[in-house]
């Protein structure tokens, strides 16, 4: 079973898209700068794809929706 559930996180993102974006995005920060917001001990997952995924469940990634 993946960790987190998409459905729990289509609580905090409203669009898949938007998700699959934002997790991409961030996966490739951590990947190229080795930066993390918890520490590697505390996430679940082991690939940064899945730990981007934990960021934005926990709250410490901020989705902001612009206004057009």
């Amino acid at each position: 079973m993946l960790y987190p559930s998409i459905d729990k996180l289509l609580n905090v993102v409203d669009s898949k898209y938007m998700l699959v974006h934002i997790a991409s995005i961030r996966s490739k920060q951590m990947h190229d700068t080795n930066h993390y917001q918890m520490n590697e001990n505390d996430y679940v997952n082991k690939k940064e794809l899945g730990r981007a995924l934990e960021e934005v469940d926990k709250g410490l990634i901020k989705v902001v929706k612009k206004e057009n």
